[in-house]
């Protein structure tokens, strides 16, 4: 993933975390059944409904090879994570912030929970795996230097006794015993901090498929209660 995407994605996930509590400054009680705001919400729907198109492509073996002959998975994986966040944006402005249905606060809440875990799965804890990995092998290197440090320490020891003379003032100070101690220590702590994060956050996914199953039945009531008592006057 690239700078330019996390940036990008970034901002959007921003966006729509200052979008959903706007109910406090603005509420347009009629915009949600205005022209303008069906056709935001319909976008808005539909790119939910398209995100279905790489979860099924990645699973399904017979539908994969079909699929990636013409798209790759990793382009469909980018429109599923800009679907992802775009769609709950134009559900939110579609509302009109007016939160009084409790089917549409529901969607609007399980919205939210599908694209913080998937943000926090695909980005934030990737970040925490790079820098897990790139702080053990600091760790490792300081390790093997602290072993080199009491191999010679130890080899000095042992001259010392044997010919049974006071070692020369500051003959250890220039081994850099104690900030090595001081650094393994650091970094330990911090490791440990960061494998906390990941057991805590490595049901992300569970958490993603189990929201976005309650946001489609959600979805799926809310359309069909917007045809049910929006157009009812039809024939």
């Amino acid at each position: 993933m690239s700078e330019k995407e996390k940036l990008a994605v970034g901002s959007l996930v921003t966006l729509l975390l200052f979008l959903a509590p706007g109910y406090l400054l603005h509420v347009s009680p009629r915009f949600a059944g205005s022209l303008a705001g069906g056709i935001i919400g319909i976008v808005g729907a539909l790119l939910l409904i398209l995100l279905l198109v790489y979860p099924l492509v990645k699973h399904i073996k017979w539908l994969n090879p079909k699929v990636t002959g013409r798209i790759s998975l990793k382009a469909l994986l980018t429109f599923h994570i800009y679907a992802g966040i775009i769609g709950p944006i134009l559900g939110i402005i579609h509302s009109g912030h007016k939160y009084q249905s409790p089917v549409g606060i529901a969607l609007v809440l399980t919205m939210l929970v599908v694209v913080i875990s998937g943000f926090v799965g695909r980005y934030y804890l990737a970040n925490v795996f790079v820098e897990l990995r790139q702080q053990q092998a600091m760790l490792g290197t300081l390790r093997n230097a602290y072993n080199r440090v009491a191999t010679v320490l130890g080899g000095r020891g042992a001259a010392v006794a044997a010919n049974n003379t006071e070692p020369k003032s500051g003959a250890s100070a220039n081994i850099p015993i104690l900030p090595l101690v001081d650094a393994m220590a650091d970094l330990e702590y911090a490791i440990g901090s960061r494998e906390s994060v990941k057991r805590l956050l490595s049901g992300w996914m569970v958490v993603h498929v189990i929201a976005a199953i309650a946001m489609y039945l959600l979805l799926g009531l809310h359309i069909w209660s917007g045809i049910y008592y929006g157009l009812r006057w039809l024939p």
